[in-house]
């Protein structure tokens, strides 16, 4: 079963609270993932960030609306139990519990005319069926997915020298190489609009890594893998990293990973992203801090 949305584990986790007792957010996860009949996949689904489960940020944002609701209350840290309110809104026997439900409760209808305005003070739009989280993160993947496009299409129009450069440093960045003076002796041979070379694995030079980088636009093949390792083992390497503007055939993927040597395959999109990720060729234009709040500072006495 598809992962529900945030709105649709109100009532559910509503109903698993009845009992009035408190209930540690992990017994109610556990509950309302029988409940939904989810798979360990689901379950593992992360945000685009990678630093959340989807199920999990749903959960949360579920429990945490239903608090602001007053259908929920947190009698100690870790734990939550239903409070009055909550006990006669399931008396109502409710289809569903949702946003449109709950603003029948002024406390809740004021945090949603608090948390529906920005920083102007104007109005912005209701959310969908994802949290607020989900929003944001989707949004900046979209923004990153599209800024990837962009320097890969860049990439592709430069020089044979400028890519070979573009390598170097953004292996540099990675803290490969040592100095930029020692990798750029390293690689520094262009041959076929790529790179050939090595360069240090640490900046001790305890191991080298052989790179063979190309600016391509057709799949490299297995063909092109099995040179590059039969190059591997005339320099005694063990270690490799093949750098594509393209992409790798499924037979190329398929050699790499029956062969005893570590080879790291790379193709366009993973460059671009290490691109990104490291500061080469882009410039930040905005930065925004998503916080949350510090239980722990309201239980202490000043």
């Amino acid at each position: 079963m598809a992962i529900p949305d945030y709105q649709s584990i109100m009532l559910p986790l509503l109903q698993f609270a009845q009992d009035g007792k408190p209930h540690s957010v992990s017994d109610a996860m556990e509950y309302l993932a029988s409940h939904f009949k989810l798979t360990e996949n689901d379950k593992k689904e992360l945000l685009p960030s990678g630093t959340q489960y989807r199920f999990d940020n749903r959960v949360a944002w579920a429990r945490s609306y239903l608090k602001q609701a007053g259908l929920l209350e947190n009698p100690l840290r870790g734990t939550f139990q239903i409070t009055q309110r909550g006990k006669k809104a399931l008396d109502s026997k409710p289809n569903e519990i949702d946003i449109k439900f709950l603003m029948q409760f002024d406390e809740f209808k004021d945090f949603k005319n608090r948390s529906k305005k920005d920083s102007t003070g104007k109005d912005v739009e209701e959310e969908s069926s994802q949290t607020p989280k989900e929003t944001i993160e989707e949004g900046y993947q979209k923004i990153s997915n599209e800024l990837a496009a962009e320097v890969l299409s860049a990439v592709m129009k430069c020089t044979p020298k400028f890519f070979e450069n573009l390598v170097v440093e953004l292996l540099i960045k990675m803290g490969y190489g040592g100095s930029r003076k020692d990798a750029g002796q390293a690689i520094g041979q262009s041959g076929d609009g790529g790179i050939d070379g090595i360069i240090k694995e640490d900046k001790l030079g305890l191991d080298v890594i052989y790179i063979q980088a190309k600016r391509w636009e057709n799949s490299v093949g297995s063909k092109e893998i099995r040179n590059f390792v039969g190059s591997l083992a005339g320099q005694k390497a063990n270690k490799g990293v093949f750098i594509t503007t393209s992409t790798y055939t499924k037979d190329a993927l398929s050699f790499v990973s029956n062969i005893q040597q570590k080879v790291i395959l790379i193709d366009g999109d993973l460059l671009a992203q290490l691109m990104i990720d490291n500061d080469i060729g882009v410039s930040k234009v905005a930065s925004y801090e998503i916080k949350k709040i510090d239980s722990d500072y309201f239980t202490g006495d000043f």
